[in-house]
């Protein structure tokens, strides 16, 4: 089931129409808000010898059983082709990513404890259900076990049409759709301006939030070297829509450059009815001058457009965050009031931006390049990411020790014993027994 708005389905008549996509979202600071969303790597958790596989869709121990589990106690179905794909409860959402990585979009909130309030009543929820299927979800942002063809595929529309295109522009795509898992923020904005500081200051951070929640060390049941195989996968994805952007850096008409960039970057497909593939290349501008197959460019087609870009700060009504592994339930916590006191707060916003504001882009993106392997240990010019984190928060940037550091040494201590190593991995309450 795919929903669009009546309004939205009419072919888009001017230029200004996809700029006041933006402007009309928005909204005083009164009314911010800031929402979390979150990806679980799931496994089953028993017997011994199934301990980690990656669950299918289908059966008794299914992403589908846990959907029907779920929907019995609440929600509307969202069903494609016979299969739920999502349950819509209230203003928050379940998803599924390509590899059966479980979401929640929680809803936005202007207060983050009753975030956590929220999120504690779901893990107990999700833990009830996966008890009762036998699944356990892991604190981490890359699948540990196996290869990625040992991991099904789910059954959802967009992700097949996904799953050919992603070879053609890049390596490592695949591995981004069904291995990896992130936590992100989603923040309000007043203005063109205030979104255009936001976005700044999100930019000119993005590689020390990288490095501070680092958790993914583990591939194919070893130890990577890298802090993070998850932003060391996003570096060759598809670098068209993915990566940082120069000119958030250079320009304060965000609406509209941040327009100009989407319209050249190619279509993935098109919705009527169905995910239908466009011709390789195929972009927004060209889609929105001649057409496509006899259908016409409407603001449902860039809606879902911009949902397909993947920059590390994503533009829509709201601002994404979207540097970050996801990793234990007091991380998922805590990424929410962090970003609501840097980019609401002007002056904490000055500031951050402030820690690498001499860098040059090119700079950046070395520093993107580094912070995978390097994590805290990657230089920012004069300062390594460490340094400058403590400028930015405490906790993790103190210690010294990431999660993925903890992950390695827990993967040590279990010395390759799948069992054990998803109940010592797995988040508390989610370990299916």
């Amino acid at each position: 089931m795919h929903l669009v708005d009546e309004k939205d389905a009419v072919p888009i008549r001017s230029h200004d129409e996809l700029l006041a996509y933006f402007a009309t979202a928005g909204k005083p600071a009164s009314q911010w808000r800031v929402g979390t969303e979150h990806e679980l790597v799931g496994c089953l958790a028993s017997p011994p010898s199934a301990a980690g596989t990656p669950p299918t869709y289908e059966g008794p121990r299914g992403i589908g059983a846990l959907f029907e589990w779920f929907a019995k106690r609440g929600g509307r179905p969202v069903v494609e082709h016979g299969c739920t794909i999502a349950l819509q409860r209230a203003d928050e959402q379940l998803t599924i990513e390509p590899g059966g990585q479980f979401e929640l979009a929680a809803r936005p909130v202007g207060d983050d404890r009753i975030f956590v309030d929220e999120l504690t009543q779901y893990v107990s929820e999700l833990g009830e259900a996966s008890r009762e299927l036998g699944l356990a979800w892991l604190a981490t942002a890359l699948r540990p076990f196996g290869t990625r063809d040992d991991i099904p595929w789910m059954p959802k529309e967009r992700y097949a049409v996904m799953r050919a295109y992603m070879p053609t522009v890049g390596t490592r795509g695949l591995d981004m759709m069904v291995r990896t898992a992130t936590v992100q923020a989603n923040l309000d904005f007043a203005d063109e301006a205030d979104a255009a500081a936001k976005l700044r200051c999100l930019y000119s951070i993005t590689s020390i939030l990288t490095a501070l929640w680092a958790n993914s060390p583990i591939r194919e049941d070893q130890p990577s070297g890298l802090q993070s195989v998850r932003a060391w996968i996003w570096r060759d994805t598809d670098n068209a829509r993915a990566g940082i952007l120069p000119f958030v850096f250079e320009r304060d008409d965000i609406f509209h450059a941040y327009t100009e960039w989407a319209l050249d970057v190619p279509l993935y497909f098109i919705y009527r009815g169905g995910y239908k593939p466009v011709p390789a290349g195929f972009t927004f501008r060209q889609y929105m001058k001649e057409g496509y197959a006899g259908e016409r460019a409407t603001l449902a087609d860039w809606a879902m457009h911009l949902s397909t870009l993947f920059p590390e700060g994503r533009l829509k009504k709201f601002i994404e965050v979207r540097g970050c592994d996801c990793g234990s339930f007091p991380m998922i916590a805590a990424l929410a009031p962090m970003m609501r006191g840097l980019l609401y707060d002007a002056t904490a916003r000055t500031a951050a931006t402030q820690l690498t504001a001499g860098l040059a882009f090119a700079d950046r993106q070395r520093l993107a390049d580094d912070v995978p392997a390097q994590g805290l240990a990657a230089r920012a010019g004069k300062h390594t990411i460490g340094e400058l984190a403590k400028q930015l928060v405490a906790q993790i940037a103190t210690t010294g020790v990431t999660q993925a550091d903890q992950m390695v040494a827990l993967w040590q201590r279990h010395g390759g014993d799948r069992a054990s190593l998803v109940r010592a991995l797995a988040h508390p309450g989610l370990a299916g027994i």
